[in-house]
């Protein structure tokens, strides 16, 4: 598994809250779904480095869910 960065993220509660619906439908966890907008984001503005970027590459490693936002302790 590939090295990953814990950060706590403070996040206002309706922000949240859009994001989890958002993940539900996607069928994600909250975590993952930050991950794929933050990839998305990067990879638009051509920011996302070449080693994140590769055709395996999810948030999470494979299956996408790396854990979900329990990592966090939310």
């Amino acid at each position: 598994m590939a090295d990953r960065k814990v950060y706590p993220l403070r996040i206002d509660r309706p922000l949240y809250d859009a994001l989890e619906r958002w993940a539900a439908d996607d069928l994600r966890s909250v975590n993952a779904q930050i991950e794929f907008l933050l990839q998305e984001s990067l990879r638009r503005a051509g920011r996302l480095p070449a080693t994140s970027s590769g055709p395996g590459w999810s948030p999470g490693g494979p299956g996408g869910s790396g854990g979900g936002e329990d990592s966090l302790g939310d």
